[in-house]
């Protein structure tokens, strides 16, 4: 059983909120029989965890509808949302508070409300889903790019910039990067120095300027959470269209608060028995078993302001692949 999108009407029809229609007991109605293991577990662990709506806004936003021209109107997310039991209130909160700090706009037509990105948060989004899916790790040239930065105004912009390259710190104001890794402009003052690193003093740089092994744990976590899903897919079991973009959904989400604290440092830099790839394969192979449903989710259930969703953009399918 899926969710059925109930009196749909294009835009230039709508002259009443769409919340008169009985969109949310048709969501109710259908939501999917199949919400059992291993979805329902993943579904579990995030109802136990502090709230996260905003984090999974953005989420949706990242994968789903970025690559379908960028604008949602608001009863798209919240027929999301009902899937997971979270309250229509707690996620319009959420959405003014992305608004609010500058991540999303909103566009009026009637009393509908509709979403997008604003420059700031495209330009963020880019740059985050450039490390999730198709990373590129620099080769390892035996040299390191270290920076120092002063106490000026823009040093906390300077700080989350040089995180989400890939920087790391083993002391303050002092950033380090294997050598080829692009300085992002909010740090462009800041004073290049080029090091060497033999082997010894390479590794005590990484040590004291990555947290490697608190996210070689969380990578650990995540292969635990979502092996099951993985398994479930290669015995044949078919997700209901709702299923498959919730599990879709999560899984991005639990992988994106992984990868994006991984420096993506090159291979000979890291242990042998780094998790870091296998989490990658885990969720390319997960994501193409759930991709075709989780389209037709969305082909059915998202709009903008001009009506249904456009098709995605090129590319889905690559996903998570591992480079070599």
């Amino acid at each position: 059983m899926t969710v059925q999108l109930v009196n749909y009407i294009p835009i230039r029809q709508w002259s009443q909120p769409i919340a008169a229609f009985d969109w949310f007991e048709s969501a109710k109605r259908g939501k999917s029989l199949l919400m059992s293991h291993p979805l329902a577990r993943i579904i579990g662990q995030l109802k136990r965890e502090p709230s996260r709506t905003g984090s999974l806004v953005v989420t949706v936003f990242g994968d789903a509808i970025v690559p379908r021209g960028g604008s949602v109107w608001l009863g798209t997310l919240l027929a999301f949302f009902e899937t997971l039991d979270i309250d229509s209130g707690v996620v319009r909160t959420a959405m003014s508070r992305l608004a609010t700090d500058g991540w999303l706009e909103r566009t009026k037509v009637g009393r509908n409300s509709f979403y997008r990105l604003t420059k700031k948060g495209r330009q963020t989004f880019d740059t985050a889903t450039a490390h999730i899916y198709n990373p590129q790790s620099p080769d390892w040239t035996g040299r390191f790019e270290l920076l120092l930065i002063g106490n000026g105004g823009d040093r906390d912009a300077a700080r989350e910039s040089l995180k989400a390259a890939g920087f790391g710190s083993p002391l303050p104001g002092v950033w380090v990067a294997p050598s080829g890794v692009v300085v992002p402009e909010e740090a462009a003052g800041a004073i290049r120095l080029e090091v060497s690193a033999e082997d010894d003093s390479g590794r005590r740089l990484l040590s004291e300027s990555w947290p490697l092994d608190r996210t070689a744990d969380a990578y650990q976590k995540f292969i635990a959470t979502f092996e099951p899903l993985r398994e479930s897919i290669r015995k044949g079991t078919r997700l209901s269209d709702t299923d498959a973009f919730t599990a879709r959904v999560l899984m991005n989400h639990h992988y994106r608060r992984v990868v994006l604290r991984d420096p993506l440092l090159p291979a000979a830099l890291l242990p042998k028995d780094w998790p870091g790839r296998a989490a990658r394969e885990l969720c390319h192979q997960i994501f193409l078993g759930l991709l075709d449903a989780s389209e037709r989710w969305l082909d059915q259930h998202g709009s903008n302001e001009n009506g249904p969703l456009p098709p995605p953009e090129p590319g889905l399918r690559s996903r998570y692949m591992l480079q070599n």
